[in-house]
């Protein structure tokens, strides 16, 4: 069971913003279990938070931009794909404008930064969407097509033909995370010199010079052209070496631009919020089509998380019978509403009910069409978690246990008799002082019936 990771302490970078212009400081910090990775803009009143979601993309032409009520992360890629990269799975990124810092052009700062941070391990698992059938999206326009199939482990080729002599068709593959330190991260962002122009000319990449970006020269360059550019980059000359590159840069590698076009990849897929594991094959790919792409596989996630039932086995010597259960819980019949608990670890609990048509409560709640209420079903689940909670104390007994919150309760299916209950709760942050907060599903007949949000807290009895 791989655990989920963030990084030990905080630390910042600072930089300019390739588009604005404007000079940027970034602060990534450590972020508790299920956090996922949230942008703070600490700039603005309030501080509002832009979690690094599909959803939120309102604009993709020349880097993926998120927008969250009116609030901006622009270009964020180069750092979801370091994240990914670190293999990191919760981390605030608190930024004092709305562009992240385009550094050199990669990734390699940004990891060279988490390094410096540290990665530690957390205490709950992490969720990994298993890819069980080729899922693909195509944009006719471009041609462009991702594309991900069946693997032991998340994979990355990128296949890119940019119609020009200069670069041809170029690959690139990424085997594994573990690969994207050495062979991916340094991997500079590009443009062509007939793409620079009309950047210059409508006032974006203000940011921009010739070490954070390598400029491909695909036509001849005029002299206004060239003294444009001189200006843009503040430069006294500017050359084209004979490989076809503006000025002094060196490739770090003959196919670094499909290497780039990899990471991009690697850090739009970053805004599904699960990771992958499957083989990802991007053609032609571009920050339109793997946000898109992005946006497809979280919709289908989420349609199977919602409707995915686990399966135990009811036969099996439960892990606690009802005489175990009230040696822990202070509740009796007829408010003790769960019968076994079959499963639990230092971070989850499943327990189960069986609801007869003897239940104390069908007396009063619809006895012509008995359905179990919703509150009974949600406080059967906080028992449930509460077995958890009160297994972190050498003596339960002497332990009362109360609620602190309820949130985003919903019921889905009525509750029977003859139903056979199963409640699953997850911690969400770990058990802190006896408070336990967690996600609490109750299962009935191969459907989730209800979910909600629980907090609760363990005190000694006076």
């Amino acid at each position: 069971m791989v655990k989920q990771k963030t990084i030990k302490t905080e630390i910042s970078l600072t930089g300019v913003g390739l588009h604005t212009g404007k000079e940027v400081t970034m602060t990534f910090k450590p972020a508790p279990v299920n956090n996922g990775f949230t942008f703070v803009r600490v700039d603005l009143e309030g501080q509002p938070i832009i979690e690094a979601d599909a959803n939120y993309v309102v604009n993709t032409q020349r880097g993926t931009n998120l927008e969250k009520l009116g609030v901006k992360i622009q270009t964020p890629e180069h750092v979801l794909a370091a994240l990914i990269g670190c293999d990191l799975d919760n981390v605030i990124i608190e930024l004092n404008a709305s562009e992240l810092p385009i550094m050199d052009g990669s990734s390699k700062y940004f990891v060279a930064a988490i390094e410096e941070a540290g990665i530690e391990e957390q205490s709950a698992k992490r969720n990994v969407y298993v890819v069980k059938e080729v899922i693909s999206f195509t944009d006719e326009a471009t041609g462009s097509e991702i594309l991900v199939m069946p693997n032991d482990h998340y994979s990355v080729t990128a296949m890119v033909d940019f119609g020009t002599k200069i670069l041809g068709t170029q690959n690139a593959t990424m085997k594994s995370i573990s690969d994207f330190k050495t062979e991916i991260s340094e991997s500079r962002t590009f443009s062509f010199l007939h793409e620079l122009e009309s950047l210059l000319e409508n006032g974006l990449i203000k940011g921009g010079d010739l070490n954070n970006a390598i400029v491909y020269v695909d036509k001849e360059i005029s002299v206004a052209t060239m003294e444009n550019l001189k200006i843009a980059f503040g430069k006294d000359e500017i050359t084209v070496k004979p490989n076809g590159i503006l000025d002094n840069l060196t490739l770090h590698y003959p196919n670094e631009a499909a290497r780039h076009k990899l990471l991009d990849v690697v850090g739009d897929l970053a805004l599904i919020g699960t990771r992958i594991q499957g083989k990802v094959i991007a053609n032609k790919p571009g920050h339109f089509v793997n946000t898109q792409f992005a946006k497809k596989m979280a919709k289908i996630i989420k349609i199977e998380q919602r409707n995915f039932v686990p399966v135990y086995d009811l036969h099996q010597e439960p892990l606690m019978d009802i005489h175990k259960i009230m040696a822990v819980l202070p509740h009796r019949p007829p408010f003790l509403l769960i019968d076994r608990i079959i499963e639990m670890s230092e971070s989850h609990v499943v327990g189960m009910k069986n609801v007869t048509m003897n239940e104390n409560f069908f007396v009063g709640h619809f006895p012509e069409a008995p359905v179990m209420p919703g509150v009974l079903i949600v406080e059967a689940m906080a028992q449930t978690g509460g077995i958890l909670v009160l297994s972190t104390v050498p003596d339960p007994e002497n332990y009362l246990t109360y609620f602190m919150k309820i949130d985003n309760v919903k019921f889905k299916h009525k509750v029977l008799p003859g139903d056979t209950l199963i409640f699953k709760c997850d911690l969400i942050t770990p058990i802190r002082r006896g408070i336990c907060h967690m996600q609490a599903n109750a299962y009935a007949n191969g459907k989730l019936v209800a979910e909600a949000e629980l907090m609760a807290q363990i005190a000694k009895k006076q």
